[in-house]
């Protein structure tokens, strides 16, 4: 009989379990970067430079997202294939429009570039095509999990919400499904943007207490741009402390680059400070916000 682990090959370049672990191990919080597959030519310029410039910084490992509905499928494989090979990749995987048989091809493809590990989640339906999801055989990262780890042994990620996931009913609904995930072979997550450090610490709490053991790495999203980041977190339902924005709405475009950053930054060490196995920062494929928080934080 013919299983998933026959049709891919066995070998598991890293682990980005082992890395969290270690890093948490010797009290040295990982450093981490997230990517997106670009548009065009000149957009691929733009993210390669930038990761040049940020691998001088030597992160631990790094992220590639990938398109709702598969939008972006090629873009993102190829960027994924060509960062592996430099540092610990992670391919992100999501349910919309997916197949069992794509889901598989694309695992495959993964594994055969050298990736340390996939990012199972859900996604969300493009604007153009508000049913993708629904018309998947897919239908939730909990199925993607199952299906990675029953075909793979890839380490597997997953996403999780230090506030409520917008289409949860509470904190509780979302720690047992993050313990379904766990128990189904998911091995580390990374969070959601948010911008308040109980928020985060109450989520690996409750975590904690639900039995899920794995490292929840908060992603940080630098604010160099504050009109950018606030849209962001509004679609996200990411709460922004009421201070901050009420400095940003009356700040010219220079103060509040400024007093995001700072912000970003102080925001960062105090995760750190309070035990945060490390930070996961959101490049939008620019290096020099993503630097100046890793290096304002300690951990460049």
């Amino acid at each position: 009989m013919v299983t998933p682990f026959d049709f891919f090959s066995e070998v598991v370049i890293s682990s980005i379990k082992n890395i969290l672990l270690e890093g948490r191990s010797a009290a040295k919080p990982t450093l981490s970067f997230e990517y997106f597959p670009p548009k065009d030519d000149a957009g691929a310029e733009v993210l390669f430079r930038s990761f040049d410039s940020l691998m001088e910084l030597s992160p631990d490992f790094v992220s590639v997202t990938y398109g709702a509905g598969g939008s972006n499928r090629e873009r993102s494989l190829s960027v994924v294939e060509r960062m592996a090979p430099r540092v610990p990749t992670i391919g992100h995987l999501t349910c919309v429009g997916a197949s069992r048989s794509s889901s598989l091809d694309i695992i495959k493809t993964f594994q055969d570039a050298g990736v340390a590990a996939i990012l199972a989640i859900r996604g969300d339906a493009p604007k153009d095509d508000p049913e993708a999801l629904a018309n998947g055989e897919l239908k939730t990262a909990l199925e993607l999990v199952e299906l990675a780890a029953q075909a793979s042994k890839l380490d597997i990620g997953v996403g999780a919400f230090p506030e409520v996931h917008p289409e949860s009913t509470d904190m509780d609904h979302d720690v047992r499904v993050l313990k379904l995930k766990a128990d189904a072979g998911a091995s580390f997550a990374v969070t959601q943007l948010f911008f308040k450090v109980d928020t985060y610490f109450d989520l690996v709490a409750r975590a904690n207490a639900a039995g899920i053991d794995m490292p929840i790495v908060p992603g940080l999203m630098p604010i160099s741009n504050a009109k950018q980041v606030l849209r962001m977190a509004q679609m996200s339902g990411a709460e922004v402390p009421t201070q901050l924005v009420s400095k940003l709405e009356v700040a010219s475009d220079e103060e509040s680059r400024r007093i995001g950053m700072d912000f970003t930054i102080e925001f960062g060490r105090q995760l750190i400070d309070a035990g945060a196995p490390g930070l996961h920062i959101f490049t939008l494929n620019q290096s020099a916000a993503a630097a100046e928080v890793a290096r304002g934080t300690g951990l460049a």
